[in-house]
């Protein structure tokens, strides 16, 4: 059946579907719908794993000796740990952990380079040049250097890694976002707005800002994957989360000596950092493919 028409403003006729709000829909890339769709069902996961693990979130002090190292069973689908654990329940609490990071490390720096890219860009003059030479001083050091040298200075936990890492990925959003905003600065609504009196700061945060942020928004998408990297390092390389959180690179570091002899310790874990960057990879591409047509 095809979709009903109705006359446009010209009297052509046109979809109904284009004049509804499914309309955003069409055309959007299957490869991204898939990876959105895995990625809310990795949340989904995520968010129910008290109720729908097979076995407690056991602690650090908790062990199981005569289930040590147990290969994948009915009873452990991902077997167990090297203390009797098991892996598919820890893999599921280790997504709550690696999630929480990417949502404050996304949050945090995307806020930060957002408000300052936007006051850059419409700005201008020395306060561009100022706020443009500090994300300079911090894009002169690589990302991950940079943030293994603050996870050195500070204590190693979670709350260590959401700052290493949202300290180096800000000025990534404020240089997109002062570019853009710079841009929008100079069309004809702004430019009417000033001549009407309105007060600088309304211009920012209710025009220049909205109009400033689809690519900001692509590229949060895109950096999801590389946020939950960055922290699986940082825990691999024992910077980041300990014992007893439950944490997808720090359980990779803990079964790397066991690969060859028991490879589902190490193999799951990893594959959940795997998965779970893809599926950020591919929303992101598809938001780009669909935002910036």
């Amino acid at each position: 059946m095809t979709a009903p028409v109705v006359p446009d403003a010209a009297g052509a006729a046109t979809p109904a579907l284009r004049r509804t709000p499914l309309r955003w829909l069409v055309g959007v890339d299957r490869l991204a719908v898939a990876g959105a769709a895995l990625l809310a069902l990795i949340v989904l996961a995520a968010l129910l794993a008290p109720w729908i693990a097979p076995h407690p979130e056991d602690g650090g002090s908790a062990t199981h000796p005569l289930e040590a190292l147990l290969p994948p069973s009915a009873e452990h689908w991902f077997g167990t740990d090297q203390v009797g654990r098991d892996v598919l329940s820890r893999v599921l609490y280790g997504a709550r952990t690696s999630l929480l990071i990417a949502v404050a490390v996304l949050a945090i720096s995307g806020g930060v380079g957002v408000v300052l890219g936007v006051v850059a860009g419409y700005a201008g003059g020395w306060v561009r040049d100022v706020i443009m030479r500090v994300t300079d001083v911090f894009l002169a050091f690589p990302a991950l250097l940079l943030s293994l040298a603050l996870a050195v200075v500070l204590q190693p936990s979670v709350t260590t890694v959401i700052v290493a890492i949202a300290v180096t990925w800000w000025p990534w959003y404020a240089r997109l976002t002062a570019s853009v905003a710079a841009s929008v600065a100079t069309r004809a609504f702004v430019d009417s707005a000033r001549c009407l009196g309105v007060p600088a700061p309304l211009i920012v945060f209710r025009h220049v800002l909205p109009n400033s942020l689809t690519p900001v928004l692509v590229q949060l998408s895109l950096d999801g994957g590389g946020v939950i990297l960055t922290a699986a390092a940082l825990s691999y390389l024992g910077l980041g989360a300990h014992e007893p959180t439950s944490e997808w690179g720090l359980m990779v570091q803990q079964g790397q000596s066991l690969f060859t002899t028991n490879w589902w310790v190490v193999t799951f874990p990893g594959l959940a950092i795997l998965i779970t960057a893809f599926a950020f990879n591919v929303l992101g591409e598809g938001l780009r493919a669909r935002l910036t047509r």
